[in-house]
């Protein structure tokens, strides 16, 4: 390591947390730092030492739950194709792993891993004592063909016998919020999607009754998209008495999930919503699908630089898990070191410090503000009937991001943050300028479209040129 670099990373350990997610988001002159292999921490796996929380009954229950919508294929893969075949082996022995290691809950819905999941994890789980574990599955009656008392009851008959259970230690309505479609295509509302699947047909009332029985425990559902369904069954609560509820909760959703997606809705929300009524939140999606392993290159040094041997992963992990609500966090964990990883990360969990709160809050900040624009360089989208240089420009706003050099304005000209960003503001328009002719910059785009229906990546290159070029004014305009 130069002696430039040490200088440069005395000057970070120095700063404020607050300080140095500005600076290290706002620089990005040095290279990417060296991570582990596969991007997990390497150490003992810790045994006995898993944080459990208890649920409505007192049960303990593994803050890591182990996720099934991906197992371990024989050629390696995640089990989500069908002609992919699962390696039961692999996945009996990540089972027996995680249970040595104190994970107890195991997830599964119909669907999952091409309709293979449930007989699966139900083989791994039917070589333990009934007590070692609690498992949790769906009634997935997302077709319109199963809507039916009669359809639905198959459904949920088949978990049981998939799992080679005699009862239920979670079940889920599952996916409440999604619309779906009639036969002929037209498209049936969230509401109505919600009230035809559970309530029309009984089946609601049917579990209800399942549950008092002690066929299920615990009763809920798991959400996803129109936030009025997930309202109405909350105002049903005092009915129902929910036991737990699912949801998409990570460091961008908490407070930046619309920027995402305007249908999303932010997980402190619904996090609040629940835990007001007391009701266990299960967390799906800790990693953002991944995204949150594959930030940009400073985002990671910043993570490094504040905690050198934990991955990138178990930051997400920790946040996931660090309100007191949370009863588990979901993780489909196709490879051994993925599970090494986590159950590390949560033997025990750590709660995050306020300084390393407004860490992540920035890199989220920044996360939904900025993100990559998906183009390969691919250049179908050219020629462009008005000279621009579309993947030209793309290229350089992403090997910005990527840098740093691609941030919000923030803070007084006073601080070392701000004077970082002015830095990174010059390097951004002078290699914009350097890269593309003035003529070709993204300011030229008329939205005629004409390359929207060339890009084989689905990039609205209109809507991302104006974001581009707005961005651009922004910093020209910024003192």
């Amino acid at each position: 390591m130069s002696s430039k670099q040490i200088d440069r990373r005395e000057f970070l350990k120095t700063m404020g947390a607050g300080s140095l997610a500005s600076l290290a988001l706002a620089a990005g002159c040095s290279p990417k730092q060296e991570t582990h292999v596969e991007g997990v921490s390497l150490g003992e796996v810790p045994v006995g030492k898993m944080t459990m929380r208890e649920n409505r009954h007192g049960e303990k229950v593994s803050l890591l739950g182990f996720g099934c919508m991906r197992f371990p294929t024989i050629d390696g893969e995640s089990g989500r194709e069908q002609d992919q075949q699962l390696d039961q082996e692999q996945i009996n022995r990540m089972v027996d792993y995680a249970i040595e290691h104190g994970v107890n809950l195991f997830d599964t819905a119909p669907p999952y891993c091409k309709g293979r999941s449930e007989h699966a994890i139900g083989v791994a789980l039917s070589r333990h004592k009934r007590d070692e574990f609690f498992v949790s599955t769906k009634l997935s009656n997302f077709a319109v063909s199963t809507w039916s008392r009669e359809e639905s009851m198959k459904l949920y008959r088949n978990s049981l016998k998939e799992l080679q259970v005699d009862y239920l230690d979670y079940y889920m309505l599952h996916g409440i919020g999604m619309p779906s479609r009639d036969k002929d295509g037209n498209e049936i509302d969230a509401m109505e999607c919600c009230k035809r699947r559970f309530f029309d047909n009984g089946m609601l009332d049917f579990l209800v009754e399942e549950r008092a029985k002690g066929n299920i425990h615990n009763l809920g559902f798991s959400y996803h998209g129109d936030i009025r369904v997930f309202d109405y069954l909350l105002s049903l609560n005092e009915k129902y008495h929910w036991d737990h509820v699912l949801i998409q909760h990570n460091y961008v959703d908490w407070n930046h999930s619309k920027l995402l997606n305007e249908r999303n809705t932010n997980s402190s929300y619904l996090y609040s919503e629940l835990e007001k009524r007391g009701i266990p939140v299960f967390v799906m999606e800790p990693l953002l699908g991944g995204q949150l392993v594959n930030l940009n290159d400073h985002a990671i040094e910043l993570l490094k630089q504040h905690n050198p041997q934990d991955s990138v992963a178990s930051w997400a992990f920790r946040f996931a898990g660090n309100q007191p609500g949370i009863l588990t966090v979901l993780s489909g964990m196709t490879y051994m070191e993925h599970l090494q990883d986590n159950i590390r990360t949560y033997s025990p969990h750590k709660p995050l410090s306020e300084e390393e709160l407004a860490l992540l809050e920035q890199i989220a900040d920044v996360y939904a503000n900025f993100r990559n624009v998906p183009c390969t360089g691919c250049k179908y989208c050219m020629p462009c009937p008005y000279g621009i240089d579309i993947p030209g420009i793309f290229e350089h706003y992403n090997k910005c991001l990527n840098e740093g050099n691609v941030l919000n304005d923030s803070g007084s000209a006073a601080t070392p943050e701000q004077r970082e960003f002015r830095r990174a503001r010059r390097a951004f328009l002078v290699g914009y300028d350097r890269a593309i002719p003035s003529v070709r910059q993204a300011d030229h785009c008329i939205g005629c479209n004409h390359c929207v229906a060339e890009c084989p990546q689905g990039i609205n290159i209109p809507e991302q040129m104006v974001k581009i070029n707005n961005y651009v004014e922004h910093l020209k305009q910024t003192l």
